[in-house]
């Protein structure tokens, strides 16, 4: 058993997050790098490795820690509310994400921090809005970089505003497991509050001239 101050990790759980953060950090670098699945067919496939290690790394950094923060933030909040919550990692859906990502499309559900115990509907809201929000503020931190760095940390920094909006607004979505159910079912002027911009700024990311 591992501590970071109060709150406690178990062996099992630890390893779920680091393979998952490293399991989904592959499966963006294959979608976001198609010419990585046809290596056999390049003049020179050693010459791929750089460009693997470099997306690695920026999806590493971007999406793995956009995760992992994400369900960190469902978790302390769950063990605010006296609940006892662990992260357990889905590898039948992480391995979904990498076999995605290979295919040219990537479905992401790489698990989820279960927890047990009493709860208000206002505290479920909570705890499911905790994850969107962190990603939310995680876009506010990586955009000053984005716009002040040199081209390579821009770069990446530019990817960490995207994929964090993607995040927050995709588990939003009020559709099954996912944190946008539960925050409507407990108040609706906040799922919109949080939701529109997310969604916003995120087809703002995506399709507009970036930062």
């Amino acid at each position: 058993m591992s501590a970071i101050g109060s709150i406690r990790f178990s062996r099992r759980e630890l390893f779920d997050l680091v393979a998952a953060w490293l399991i989904l950090s592959v499966a963006f670098t294959l979608f976001l790098n198609p010419v990585l699945l046809r290596w056999s067919y390049a003049p020179d496939p050693g010459a791929l490795v750089p460009v693997f290690a470099e997306s690695l790394v920026a999806s590493l950094l971007t999406v793995g820690i956009g995760f992992m923060l994400h369900e960190l933030a469902h978790k302390v909040v769950a063990i605010r509310y006296g609940q006892v919550a662990a992260f357990e990692a889905d590898y039948g859906m992480l391995l979904l994400a990498l076999v995605s990502a290979m295919a040219g499309f990537l479905f992401a559900a790489p698990g989820a921090v279960v927890h047990r115990g009493r709860l208000t509907l206002r505290e479920s809201g909570l705890i499911a809005l905790a994850g969107p929000v962190t990603n939310l503020v995680l876009a506010v931190v990586f955009a000053p970089i984005a716009l002040l760095a040199g081209p390579g940390l821009a770069s990446i920094a530019s990817f960490g505003v995207t994929i964090n909006l993607l995040l927050a607004g995709f588990n939003m979505i009020p559709y099954g497991p996912l944190d946008g159910r539960t925050v409507l079912q407990w108040d609706r002027g906040v799922y919109l509050a949080v939701t529109v911009p997310s969604i916003v700024l995120a087809i703002a990311g995506l399709f507009g001239p970036g930062l």
